[in-house]
């Protein structure tokens, strides 16, 4: 996710710009830059790297130019590298614009682009708005060109443009990326995050989807695309600074838990094709006749990543028939593996550059298999060495215990399981069927999140206990060693995650009235054995938290405290289950004073041995 400011009023916009951009930081970035304004004279000056890097080229720079805009990138399409870091212009250098987002026809737009004329510099999807608004600006007035060049975009958008030819104004919009705009006196702000804008003003407007916004220094105008205008009156924010920067949450972890509904929208956008019952994944069509031939997966990955990998392992020989392994990266590497031709090696990892996770692609490329990556890190290491994959394109995930990203982890194997199950053995009436239930996990996923302060509560009895167990069955057997991992990582409580079939045979000597057992016991397949199991806990006096679905009868008499999910697809079910589990450890964490976001001896990206 990348961070956007603007300014338009009497005092200079350079301090203001970069004093944003500085705030907005935590949001994760590789590259920043500016747009500046001076007497009807457009200057862009970026650097790839931190803030400091643009600062040490701007030390120079006597500007009084009250006209400016500012961006810090994350890459998504083009590697980090000054020329591909924002703001980004047209071919005459006349229209800068700062931009948050993807566009999921920009090849198409590129090609058309380039037909009329226009020649690009970068490697981003970005630039085409520049060119694509110039090219329309040619004749009509900024407002009108920025709504032409809307109107053929498909994709999310928060954007904020300037132009030489109307040196006094800034046009903004947005489409499924936040914008804010801040109202001062005779001053007006553009923002992707409300922290850059609070230290000059706590009176904002927030775009609705769909909206533009005209800013001078006299004032704003709200209108739609067809440039219908709406009057909006501010909102008084009354964050401190200080929670603004995590969205007025207390840690980023939390943070990233409440953007769920908003991942898995991420992770289907422009890839689910739900009338039609298809998926498109691009990164993979170079290597469409070579999936169909595979005649086995190992995925290759370590921590959370791995329990994705697991949970794939089940969908993937579900609807493909193909036979799955998962392996741990850190182990795979030391095996002697034999990988025939038609074998391929799917690596995940958040951040693309795992460095067990990196070896392990690097071995399978050294024996000529196909290696795929699924990554959320654009230009990353396993990116870049594997023959083909799939970007996440969440944003940066900032906290050490990922969340967000192992929900679109589970998205993107499903949907990748759909793509090859449809090469094999599944229909697109199952294909459909299912894509409808991705898509309507967003809403299911607001309805858990709406029960954490019940979670808290649930954590306030539990927080001081030594141990946990947690059991689950079939896919949601992954997911009690998801929900173990991340009480012990954030919260150092000692906690196992089992089989629940497997309790009987070791771990349940263990259980007594001290020990919290997390059962993971959703209406599926597995139902009525998994309360077998439970039977055995309440035996010997365990506590049971049940992570159930709603509308369950029976769990009740058995369960001490029961966190209810919507009724959702079997296959798809760890999506929602693990979110009660991600907010219980939150809480207890927290209780203890555990330093969530940064726990010890823990680093966010591990890339070393």
């Amino acid at each position: 996710m990348c961070g956007i400011i603007g300014y338009i009023g009497p005092k200079k916009s350079l301090p203001i710009i970069l004093d944003g951009l500085k705030r907005m930081e935590y949001r994760g970035y590789d590259s920043a830059g500016v747009a500046l304004m001076e007497d009807e004279r457009l200057q862009v000056i970026k650097k790839q790297g931190k803030l400091e890097v643009l600062k040490g080229a701007l030390k120079n720079q006597k500007t009084t130019a009250s006209l400016g805009l500012g961006h810090i990138r994350w890459a998504t399409h083009g590697a980090p590298s000054n020329i591909n870091a924002h703001p980004h212009t047209d071919c005459h250098n006349q229209v800068a614009i700062v931009h948050n987002g993807i566009i999921e026809n920009y090849q198409d737009l590129k090609d058309w682009l380039q037909n009329q004329g226009h020649r690009f510099k970068t490697e981003t999807d970005s630039e085409i708005l520049a060119h694509l608004i110039g090219h329309f600006h040619k004749t009509e007035n900024l407002a009108v060109a920025v709504s032409q060049a809307l109107k053929k975009i498909r994709g999310a958008y928060g954007l904020a443009v300037i132009s030489q030819k109307e040196p006094n104004k800034i046009i903004v919009a947005r489409l499924g990326s936040p914008v804010v705009l801040g109202i001062g006196k005779k001053e007006r702000m553009v923002a992707s995050d409300v922290t850059a804008i609070l230290p000059l003003t706590k009176n904002v407007i927030f775009l609705e989807e769909g909206e533009m916004a005209i800013l001078t220094k006299a004032g704003h105008k709200i209108i739609s695309l067809d440039g219908q205008e709406t009057d909006r009156q501010p909102q008084q924010i009354d964050w401190d600074i200080a929670k603004a920067e995590k969205g007025g949450y207390d840690h980023f972890m939390l943070k990233e838990i409440m953007e769920a509904p908003e991942t898995v929208q991420i992770s289907l956008r422009g890839r689910a094709i739900l009338t039609a019952g298809k998926v498109v994944l691009g990164g993979l069509l170079d290597v469409m006749d070579q999936l169909a031939q595979a005649k086995r997966l190992i995925i290759v990955a370590c921590g959370t990543a791995h329990y994705a990998g697991r949970i794939a392992e089940y969908i993937i020989e579900n609807l493909v028939g193909l036979p799955v392994e998962v392996e741990y990266a850190s182990e795979f590497r030391y095996r002697e593996e034999p990988l025939d031709p038609q074998t391929i090696v799917l690596a995940i990892s958040q951040s693309g550059e795992t460095a067990d996770t990196l070896a392990a692609i690097r071995l399978a490329n050294q024996q000529k298999n196909l290696t795929l990556g699924i990554v959320n890190t654009v230009g990353s290491s396993i990116a870049r060495e594997t023959t083909a994959g799939i970007y996440n394109h969440i944003g940066p995930e900032i906290a050490v215990a990922s969340t967000k990203a192992f929900i679109s982890q589970l998205v993107i194997v499903t949907l990748l399981a759909i793509l090859l199950g449809q090469q094999r053995k599944l229909t697109t009436e199952q294909a459909r069927a299912i894509l409808m239930e991705l898509d309507r996990l967003p809403e299911k996923i607001k309805t858990i999140l709406e029960q954490k302060d019940q979670i808290a509560e649930i954590a306030k009895k539990y927080y001081q206990a030594d141990d946990f167990i947690f059991i689950g069955r079939k896919l949601n057997y992954p997911i009690a060693l998801e929900g173990a991992l991340k009480m012990k990582e954030i919260s150092y409580i000692h906690a196992e995650g089992y089989p629940a079939g497997e309790l009987k045979h070791g771990p349940l000597a263990l259980i007594d009235e001290t020990w919290p057992v997390v059962a993971i016991v959703s209406q599926d397949s597995v139902y009525e054995k998994t309360l077998s199991n439970l039977q055995e806990v309440k035996a010997r006096k365990g506590k049971i938290i049940a992570i159930a679905t709603a509308g369950d009868q029976k769990i009740s008499s058995l369960a001490d405290q029961t966190i209810f999910i919507p009724k959702t697809l079997e296959l798809l079910s760890p999506i929602l289950t693990v979110i009660p589990l991600q907010l219980l450890a939150y809480y207890v964490a927290k209780l203890r004073g555990c330093p969530i976001d940064q726990p010890r001896n823990l680093a966010k990206s591990v890339t070393v041995e």
